[in-house]
């Protein structure tokens, strides 16, 4: 009868249950299109965290000090205290769930639910490349793509070459944004006599243009002769409006990941880790984009619409360059 006055279901569902039901509709939302990039991260943690330590209970019987104990849980199971972006993912999975309950009147509207701490330390900008060590590495690729036992290999190097410079040259994100290219996506943008290269990428911030350096061009020229296309150049290939995805073999299949071919080319020229002794990854040729920018002097409101991410986040991963980038003014 109190439920009844509530206006609460009769019915109550375990945490596991409402988990599940959240993993099937972020699923299905991923499945019509309709899905983010972060989708995957809750449905990760759902799994990796939730179902196995909150499981059982009821939302209505966890406590403050519940949650305190799958605060220290995690910490065991992760082998560190998470950063406070990976806080913030997490308690954004467990809103999800929580107003879930809600919205099927397992709990009261009004219910004052504990919450997920999201203070932690803040996360460090990925390892880049200096100017020396970039030269090194577009040096040293023409002569690595060739060697392999197996055309296979071979192949994979050659698409990889073309992955790692054109990440250089535009700055995009690695995976999600890179992969599901297609050469439709590339257009001329014409400012009087001058001619750019204006892609369309869409990301975790949505869809956007950016400009990409010149020197892709090239890039694009050599991956369209790899493929096998039917077009002389890059112009020829645009102005057909091809539709197929850039970032594959010959025979139009692509690579799950680039990210274990990049790590053997950065062994086998002696580049995998920075001063610091810290791995880089593909990611690395984003936070180098950036860098380059701003050392050439692009501004901060520039540099984040052209690499979808806000400004705050360009200041507090590189504000601390900028001094030494302009000692020469400075001096």
């Amino acid at each position: 009868m109190a439920r009844i006055t509530q206006e609460l279901s009769l019915k109550s569902k375990t945490f596991k249950q409402l988990a599940v039901e959240e993993l099937e509709s972020l699923s299905t939302a991923s499945k019509e299109g309709k899905g983010k990039s972060v989708y995957r991260d809750y449905s990760f943690v759902i799994n990796k965290y939730f179902i196995p330590f909150f499981g059982s209970y009821c939302l209505t019987d966890i406590t403050p000090q519940i949650v305190q104990d799958f605060e220290s849980w995690r910490d065991s199971q992760m082998g560190r205290h998470p950063m406070a972006s990976t806080k913030r993912t997490h308690s954004a999975a467990y809103n999800r769930i929580v107003e879930r309950a809600r919205n099927q009147a397992l709990i009261p509207k009004d219910l004052s639910t504990p919450l997920l701490d999201i203070q932690g330390a803040p996360g460090e900008a990925r390892p880049a490349f200096s100017e020396t060590e970039i030269a090194q590495l577009l040096a040293f690729m023409p002569g690595w793509e060739q060697v392999g036992h197996r055309g296979r290999t071979r192949s994979i190097r050659q698409l990889c070459r073309s992955y790692v410079e054109f990440l250089l040259f535009t700055g995009v994100r690695t995976g999600t944004e890179t992969m599901p290219l297609r050469w439709k996506h590339l257009q001329w943008h014409h400012i009087g006599p001058q001619r750019y290269l204006k892609i369309w990428v869409s990301g975790k911030t949505g869809p956007r243009y950016l400009i990409a350096k010149h020197a892709v061009i090239e890039t694009l020229n050599r991956l369209i002769t790899f493929q096998g296309l039917p077009f002389e150049d890059l112009v020829q290939l645009l102005k057909s409006g091809y539709n197929r995805k850039i970032f594959v073999m010959e025979d139009g299949t692509q690579p799950y990941s680039l990210n274990g071919t990049f790590e053997r080319l950065l062994k086998e020229c002696n580049l995998l880790k920075d001063v610091s002794g810290r791995n880089r990854s593909l990611y690395s040729l984003r936070h180098t984009y950036a860098t380059f920018a701003l050392a050439e002097g692009v501004d901060i409101h520039t540099l984040a619409r052209q690499m979808g991410t806000s400004t705050l986040m360009i200041e507090r991963h590189y504000s601390k360059l900028t001094p030494m980038m302009a000692a020469a003014k400075l001096a």
